[in-house]
């Protein structure tokens, strides 16, 4: 989702599909939105989730404030681009991630 008018309010934006293959898609977007005591159950949503790299690229690239985006606490997004302040693109990083581990495993 590409940017939050306010706490909880979501404007999408065009052609992303990956949202309809999202795991949160059926559940309330308002856990998604949660306080730190249920961000975990938020989080749990994310695990299993076959978009959960688009999804996080998307929160990191147009720097999302609030909420659980791919499996990540706001607080948990702002340290990773901190660290990482001159990616440009953030799905080419994690595919690239992903696909190294996956080698790894094989």
């Amino acid at each position: 989702m590409r940017r939050l008018a306010g706490r909880g309010e979501v404007v999408a934006s065009a052609g992303v599909e990956w949202r309809e293959r999202a795991a949160c898609g059926s559940s309330d977007a308002d856990g998604l939105f949660a306080d730190s005591a249920r961000q975990r159950q938020a989080k749990a949503v994310c695990a299993g989730c076959p978009v959960r790299v688009e999804c996080l690229a998307e929160a990191l690239d147009e720097r999302i404030e609030f909420g659980v985006w791919g499996g990540m606490t706001e607080r948990d997004r702002r340290a990773l681009l901190r660290r990482r302040p001159n990616v440009a693109s953030w799905l080419s990083v994690l595919e690239a991630a992903r696909n190294s581990m996956v080698s790894r495993a094989d």
